[in-house]
């Protein structure tokens, strides 16, 4: 029998938009692109892979400058940041729109490394790094895209590296995540559960 909602759920109303009313789980990652002469680095949280192939996407505006780089330079990485860098990765927002001289000297300070198969940065020390070439932009979400690249080049920090010899719930216990909880909120995550697939499931 279909039930009704319970009275204890609060109706979003969809004339504004709905994502500051709750709280949402999502990764962090720092995007890296070629600005001019310069690099830029910029932290997002709208971000997944496409599909179960090697396609990865994240949300930006246009106004921002890391889609004008992307759809200049036609490539991007990402940097996937260790929980203890947190405040790296906030820093990287300092330059947004209209930014200013004395703000790209921030992202001079940052650690960073160089990309191996494209020209960005990588924040230092991160658990994962992807280089992605651009695959496609879907313009139109409001003032908002979605930017997908192809994944050309990854690495992994080794104590992150999945090994079936390990045990999984150690190893993340060992090595935590960090989480962006939407909106304005983080957390490292350290303590994982088996997920209860049912019987004879497959992908």
């Amino acid at each position: 029998m279909e039930k009704i909602l319970a009275d204890h759920y609060i109706s979003l109303g969809t004339d504004v938009p709905i994502w500051n009313r709750c709280f949402t789980v999502a990764p962090l990652i720092v995007v890296g692109t070629k600005e001019g002469d310069n690099y830029d680095l910029a932290p997002k949280h709208m971000a997944t892979a496409i599909g179960l192939s090697n396609y990865f996407g994240f949300v930006c505006t246009p106004k921002h400058a890391t889609y004008r780089n992307v759809k200049a330079t036609g490539e991007f990485s990402v940097s996937f940041p260790l929980p203890n860098q947190i405040v790296l990765s906030s820093l990287s927002a300092s330059p947004r729109c209209g930014e200013r001289s004395n703000e790209k000297s921030i992202i001079r300070s940052l650690p960073t490394v160089k990309a191996t198969s494209i020209d960005a940065l990588l924040l230092d020390h991160s658990y994962l790094y992807l280089e992605c070439k651009l695959f496609k932009i879907i313009d139109g979400f409001d003032n908002d895209s979605i930017i997908t690249g192809k994944v050309i080049t990854a690495f992994v920090k080794s104590n992150y590296h999945r090994d079936a010899e390990k045990d999984e719930q150690e190893m993340i216990k060992d090595n935590p995540l960090l989480a962006y909880i939407a909106n304005g909120r983080f957390a490292s995550v350290s303590e994982t559960f088996n997920f209860p697939f049912p019987k004879g499931f497959k992908r």
